[in-house]
Parts: structure tokens; sequence; C-alpha cells
């Protein structure tokens, strides 16, 4: 990782440690049901375990996500989400709780709000970093600049296909934690996680130095998965289960599955 400030993100991450768990990464779409709703359940996901909260702005062209996030992503965008709307969500949930929160955001809406604004108002309302699924360390050059001026943490993604030029590049532009894919395609359950993930992980930490913090996301939806790839990851990003959760159960459904899930993160003694 690059020497800089001291990284919320990674704070976090080895707090859980400390206590002898792994992380647990939560996901949730900002504006759905409605806005208030999704802050409101932002903040019951880290009082039920969250560790690190990881919150995506609805986009028109989704393509990483599966067809339960890009249900509730539609239905926020019909409901009026504004890009502005991110910031009001980010200042409240960091106003209740004190868990670091992350946005995951296509780099087209940062680019068009402009990427020092962005940074700064993101800074401003709380925020921690951000998590950036469609641009890689070589073309973000304007976001690493302002990430180093701000503090704000910067997540790229490896995935099993990454080679060993782009692995290091990766590591050594990610601080916080590397979101690391576990098998190729869009976000969504899998009944079974793909081998790829902890080959990667094995891979990038041969290739760091080690202070490698790598979160496995992609296909985690039971407490058992969680467990399974805590055995070699740092942490586990849920998001489809907790989109699915509160879709169907509310806030309070969102808590309950959220609290199973967290329960699959404690490391044997």
């Amino acid at each position: 990782m690059s020497a800089r400030t001291a990284s919320r993100v990674a704070a976090a991450i080895d707090a859980a440690h400390a206590d002898g768990r792994g992380a647990f990464v939560g996901y949730l779409p900002i504006g759905f049901p409605d806005l208030q709703t999704s802050i409101d359940a932002a903040v019951a996901l880290a009082e039920s375990g969250g560790d690190i909260l990881e919150l995506g702005p609805p986009y028109s062209d989704p393509v990483m996500d599966g067809t339960v996030i890009q249900e509730a992503t539609q239905a926020a965008l019909a409901g009026g989400f504004r890009l502005r709307d991110t910031f009001t969500a980010v200042r409240e949930i960091t106003r209740r709780v004190d868990v670091p929160v992350l946005v995951m955001t296509y780099w087209n809406p940062v680019m068009q709000y402009g990427v020092d604004r962005y940074a700064d108002d993101l800074l401003d309302a709380g925020g921690a970093g951000l998590i950036t699924p469609d641009i890689t360390p070589d073309a973000a050059a304007d976001w690493i600049a302002a990430s180093e001026r701000t503090g704000l943490d910067r997540v790229f993604l490896a995935a099993p296909t990454s080679t060993d030029e782009r692995l290091d590049m990766i590591i050594e532009a990610s601080t916080g934690f590397v979101y690391t894919v576990s098998t190729m395609g869009i976000t969504g359950e899998r009944t079974e996680l793909d081998a790829a993930a902890r080959r990667l992980v094995e891979r990038m930490r041969a290739r760091s130095r080690g202070d490698l913090r790598a979160c496995v996301g992609i296909g985690i939806s039971t407490a058992e998965q969680v467990a399974g790839l805590l055995e070699y990851a740092d942490g586990a990003i849920v998001g489809t289960a907790l989109v699915r959760a509160l879709r169907d159960g509310g806030i309070e459904g969102l808590a309950e599955t959220a609290r199973a899930l967290a329960a699959g993160t404690r490391r044997p003694a």
C-alpha cells in the first residue's frame, strides 16, 4: 500500500482482526426504497455488525450489478435520486454511526461532477473514500491525486484474470483494501464461491510487502460462505443478500440478515 495518512477503512479491518473476526463490508444502494429509508437501513446495517459500509449511488448503466441490485437502483432513479443525495446520505449516516463509509461508484458520474469537487464534498460529508469498479489505477491519475490530497481511501478491483503486472499496480495504488472479485461477471449470489478467489488472494499476498488487506466480494450470501472466505481473506463483502433482505423484509429484515452474516466473521480461537 502507498505510504499516506492513516486509513479509517484499514483501521476498521484491523480492529475486527484484533477482536478475532474478519471484517464485514455491507453494500446498500442509496435511495432505495427512498432516500430516508436507505439512510436508516445503512445505520441499521452498521448497528447489526457491519464494520464498513459500501454505499452505491444509482447509475443508469450498472454493468457490474446483478438483477436484484439493478432493480433497486432503477427504483431509486425512478424515485428521483440525484447525485447530490449521495453526500446527504453519507453525512447523515456518519453523524449517526462511527463506521467508515465508502461510496462504490462508476467513474462517469465522478468525472461529470468534477473529481476534486467530488472528493472535497465526500470528505466534507464524512465519507472515507471510493470504490471504483470501472477504472484502473493507470487511468485514475486525477483521482489518485485528489485522494492523496484529501486522505480519502481509494479501493480498486482485482480479478482472477488480472496479470501479475496489473496486480502490482492495483496493490500499490489501493488504500484501505483491495476489492477482490471472487468470480468474473455480475454481482449476485452463488451457491459455491469460485476457488479462483483464494488463488487470487494468494497471488496478491505473494506480491505485496506484507501490508495487503484483501476483501472478497461478489457471490457471498451466507454466514458459511463468509466463514469460508475469511480463512484466507481479511474481509467479506456482501451486497445482493442485503438488498434482497431490505426489499423483502424492510429494515428489520435487513438487520436480521446482517446479524446472521456477521456471525460468520468470528474466527476460531
